[in-house]
């Protein structure tokens, strides 16, 4: 049975969870994402069930190690943990999600001791190949608390039975495992090659809930390489012309 876990959520676009833990309660969560922790916080790094539950976690797109946050003190003692990239932590209850909850991967951030996490392969080889986010979910399982990321906006959703929602594959988050998911050619040789959405749309089918993101992180990184490419073709190009002190002088970037 999983710890019951108390926590507040700060900020807006760039938020932190700090987990309250009481006298011997731990939480769970991705090596890199503790920010800050009382003393009486003690941490142990470890695969979290040994190498098949790491490799499972591994296969997932999680890390093949996992630490522990334990309560070792007889006080409150709190600990906080930050997403990577801007966006929402999306707190989630899987008590009241029959036990499971599947997302993409890369979401998991933290959750109460007691959860496992692991692989779930889609139900159809077309989710797989060309799901945008590989073949494999990730699955949760347990009956506590589990905090998810979602970039940008997070925006919930619930079906009813055999309302259908068609999502771009990365903006989907996760959702429970009452919902159908399929992927869904877009049609169209324009809509196909000038559309810019990709060729392929995930189908859910409902009932049950499905959190969505407006900007995963396969999007950010992608303007930051458009970018980053954008002004290094503007500094060779003012380079060729008067040197690289007029090209640092046009762009900004020389101080004097």
């Amino acid at each position: 049975m999983a710890d019951v876990l108390d926590y507040t959520i700060y900020g807006d676009d760039m938020q932190l969870v700090e987990v309250h833990l009481d006298p011997g309660e731990g939480v769970r969560a991705e090596p890199g994402a503790m920010v800050y922790m009382d003393e009486g916080i003690q941490m142990q790094t470890s695969t979290g069930g040994g190498i098949l539950q790491g490799l499972k976690r591994k296969l997932s797109g999680e890390s093949f190690f996992i630490t522990t946050f334990h309560n070792s003190v007889s006080r409150r003692q709190d600990v906080a943990f930050a997403a990577p990239y801007p966006g929402k932590i999306v707190p989630v209850d899987l008590s009241q999600m029959n036990g499971q909850f599947l997302c993409q991967k890369d979401s998991f951030l933290a959750a109460a001791v007691g959860i496992e996490v692991s692989i779930a392969f889609t139900k159809r080889l077309g989710a797989g190949l060309f799901g945008g986010e590989g073949f494999i979910l990730q699955r949760l399982e347990g009956d506590g608390l589990v905090f998810l990321h979602a970039g940008g906006t997070v925006i919930e959703r619930e079906l009813g039975p055999g309302e259908r929602l068609r999502v771009d594959t990365g903006c989907l988050v996760g959702f429970a495992p009452t919902v159908d998911y399929d992927i869904q050619f877009v049609g169209g040789v324009r809509n196909a090659l000038f559309g810019g959405e990709g060729l392929f749309l995930a189908r859910l089918t409902g009932p049950g809930l499905v959190y969505l993101q407006s900007l995963p992180f396969s999007r950010l990184a992608d303007r930051i390489m458009v970018a980053a490419k954008s002004q290094i073709g503007e500094k060779r190009g003012v380079a060729g012309v008067g040197g690289g002190v007029l090209g640092g002088l046009l762009g900004g970037d020389t101080d004097f």
